[in-house]
């Protein structure tokens, strides 16, 4: 391989958690220098990489050839445009801007500086996702009625010290977890053609939104959405019923978990889902009815960058394309619109 030399634009909860342990793991890549205007913790941990104390010293190192954006959502399309400008490549932590505007502009200067542009939609390589995926593709429920997908935590206190509690353009829940829950939906099924959301503060003092409940109409069919932080007893990830059957599965992909524990990506044992939180079909397959455990297939972060190693050094296509990053933040805007009307909204085709 000809490792991408590669430059982390903060070493906070994603750049730690996250990017710095995958690339670190990923032969592709060279974690070089991670911006720290106040610490050292990355080289602490890393101790081949530089620190850097402000992003211009990064933009003018002409062996850094892709950049990490993964700063607070309000500035990833002043630092991106600035990244794209250098003539740098750029992974865009989630979510890829605050505006559709914003991510179009993005889009046209990547491709008027002819640079690789893409979003960190990790829950993409959900193991739990996967299989869902796998399951509609296969038709193994027939057709399609309800789709419905959680993700919710606990957590019934205000942090304190962090950006994402504070009411800003790009914060709450919508940006922070439905931007993955919205990206999921995408995959599997477009656009909607309604969009219906109610959006709101749960906790009290909260100064940012922490609870949805969405609703997205598709021909036939219909996607429920959902997230809060005040669920302390938590049901299912995914429920999806079909003419033929229903899927129910339950827990979260392992990954995350074990990058917070240290754990090497991509060692042994890496994204395999536990038996007891394997999905639940109960199916007719060819005029038989069918009740099984579907094993979890396994999640695999390190197949996002794969795929950008692939797409910078063999002009393979982008797994994560920015135009469908853009229609993520087409959507939550749409949703945000809704709660303001408190009445579902078309989509507005292009």
């Amino acid at each position: 391989m000809n490792p991408i030399n590669t430059a982390l634009l903060s070493y906070g909860m994603s750049g730690e958690i996250f990017h710095a342990p995958l690339l670190d793991a990923h032969k592709g890549f060279n974690l070089s220098v991670v911006l720290e205007r106040k610490r050292a913790k990355a080289s602490a941990r890393y101790p081949h990489i530089k620190t850097a104390k402000d992003i211009d010293s990064i933009l003018n190192d002409k062996a850094i050839e892709l950049v990490v954006v993964n700063t607070p959502n309000e500035t990833h399309f002043d630092f991106t445009s600035r990244v794209l400008e250098a003539g740098k490549h750029a992974v865009v932590e989630k979510p890829f801007s605050v505006t559709t505007l914003e991510a179009n502009n993005l889009i046209a200067l990547a491709k008027k500086n002819g640079k690789t542009l893409t979003v960190f939609q990790n829950r993409r390589f959900d193991g739990d996702f996967l299989t869902v995926k796998k399951i509609v593709d296969s038709k193994l429920l027939g057709t399609i009625v309800e789709f419905e997908l959680h993700y919710d935590r606990f957590r019934n206190y205000i942090e304190l010290n962090t950006w994402k509690e504070v009411s800003a353009p790009g914060t709450g829940i919508l940006y922070n977890l439905g931007s993955h829950m919205l990206d999921q939906v995408l995959v599997l099924f477009g656009m909607p053609d309604e969009a219906d959301a109610r959006i709101g503060i749960q906790r009290p003092g909260g100064e940012v939104d922490d609870f949805y409940d969405i609703r997205l109409h598709y021909p036939g069919f219909h996607v429920i959405v959902k997230s809060s932080y005040l669920v302390r007893e938590p049901g299912p990830r995914y429920v999806i019923h079909g003419t033929e059957g229903s899927f129910v599965k339950y827990g979260l992909d392992p990954q995350e978990q074990a990058l917070k524990d240290g754990v090497a990506p991509g060692s042994q044992g890496w994204g395999i889902d536990p038996k007891e939180y394997w999905g639940k079909l109960n199916t007719n397959i060819d005029g038989l009815h069918c009740e099984a455990r579907i094993e979890t297939l396994n999640g695999n972060y390190l197949l996002f960058y794969d795929n950008v190693y692939a797409a910078m050094r063999e002009g393979a296509a982008l797994a994560v394309q920015s135009e469908q990053s853009r229609d993520v933040i087409t959507l939550i805007e749409l949703c945000e619109e809704s709660n303001r009307k408190r009445a579902s909204v078309r989509v507005r085709r292009k």
